[in-house]
């Protein structure tokens, strides 16, 4: 079956009052994701280069300035977390860690924005379709009540109704579903660079530490 524009939106007509939340849901969902991929995309670095270079400054050139700037040219949650353990250099390594532990909340909560309403969506979209099903269904027996079997398109109407519902409350869901599901899985890379390039700058300052004795 062919969809055009003309049969979508007498498909959305025919699918009754709820079909507007679904509506709704799904170009909120829309939103999210355009722009968690955006976030996640400028996100991105070459995690082994920049580790490098801020080895580098530090080892070779003992220059926490130009790791610092090193960080600033990459951004990102990697170069955000070691830019704040360069920060502290010179202190005890509890601060340091107590710094860099902060620092990755902030950041996991930056990338993690906006999933709650991608999986509020993903879970309640399916509920309103069966919601419209239930609508539709009390429709048709009504129908049948009023009309018995003398007219069978009021019943079909209903039928109609509820099913229209059904799908429409699923096509938002599961491509909202599968979106989040990626973003999660992309966190989670996210969340181990995080955390290596947390252990190498400490284990770069143990390092000067170990040169300077």
């Amino acid at each position: 079956m062919s969809f055009t524009a003309g049969s979508l939106f007498r498909l959305f007509n025919d699918g009754g009052p709820f079909m507007y939340p679904l509506l709704l849901f799904s170009l909120i969902a829309l939103v999210f994701i355009i722009e968690r991929f955006w976030a996640l995309w400028k996100a991105r670095i070459n995690t082994q280069e920049f580790i490098a270079r801020v080895r580098t400054a530090l080892l070779k050139r003992r220059n926490v300035k130009e790791a610092i700037t090193v960080c600033e040219e990459y951004a990102g949650p990697i170069a955000n977390i070691m830019k704040a353990g360069l920060i502290k250099y010179g202190r005890p390594q509890e601060e340091i860690e107590r710094t860099i532990e902060a620092a990755s909340a902030h950041e996991l909560a930056r990338l993690e924005r906006g999933l709650g309403v991608l999986a509020t969506v993903a879970n309640v979209a399916p509920l309103v379709g069966f919601l419209g099903t239930v609508s539709g269904m009390i429709n048709s027996f009504d129908a049948l009540a009023r009309a018995g079997l003398s007219n069978p398109g009021l019943v079909a109407q209903g039928i109609s109704e509820a099913l229209i519902t059904t799908a429409g409350g699923l096509v938002v869901a599961v491509p909202t579903l599968i979106a989040f599901n990626y973003f999660t899985s992309q966190i989670g890379k996210f969340v181990l660079e995080m955390e290596t390039a947390a252990n190498v700058l400490l284990e770069t300052y143990s390092e000067m530490d170990a040169d300077q004795s």
